[in-house]
């Protein structure tokens, strides 16, 4: 028997998985539109995630609404802070600059604190010019392997919805 809790996080994932499999749309917009929901979404750029998918949506032609689901769905609550430490652990390797797992905490501080968009762009841009490159670096290397991914699976997904036949009821 499922909890309430449990429950609740079925009917979410439902809802999202039907309002998806809705999109109206070319496969190639829609997986488009996808795989920029999952690139910013699994990106540590919370604050600028919608602004970012409306821009490349409108830029690149494809869906900002299967962008923007897209995006809620990857990022989370529970993926939030994996998606920071691997843009950490990436953007250490690849840039010049160095940040240490401390800042991590500061960031969860951040997120829980309920600042808003002007208060959380404030205090993100306080962590320093080094902290943001690697950050932002480092999550575009990370995600950008998934939204390749999300791509063609997501063509090959709807392909295949658009072309199975309509039962009428």
């Amino acid at each position: 028997m499922m909890s309430a809790r449990n429950s609740r996080l079925y009917r979410t994932l439902k809802y999202f998985y039907l309002k998806f499999i809705r999109l109206k749309g070319s496969p190639k917009v829609l997986a488009g539109g996808t795989a920029i929901g999952v690139l910013v979404g699994l990106s540590p750029t919370v604050p600028l995630h919608t602004p970012l998918i409306l821009v490349l949506t409108v830029l690149t032609k494809t869906s900002s609404v299967a962008a923007i689901l897209v995006s809620l769905v990857v990022f989370n609550p529970v993926t939030i802070f994996p998606i920071y430490y691997c843009s950490i652990a990436i953007g250490n390797l690849v840039t010049p600059y160095k940040v240490n797992y401390a800042t991590l905490e500061i960031i969860r501080t951040l997120h829980s604190e309920g600042l808003g968009l002007t208060g959380l762009l404030h205090e993100l841009a306080s962590l320093g010019f080094e902290t943001l490159v690697v950050l932002v670096v480092g999550g575009f290397i990370f995600s950008l392997p998934f939204a390749v991914l999300s791509y063609y699976c997501s063509l090959s997904y709807f392909h295949n919805s658009k072309a199975l036949p309509k039962k009428r009821g």
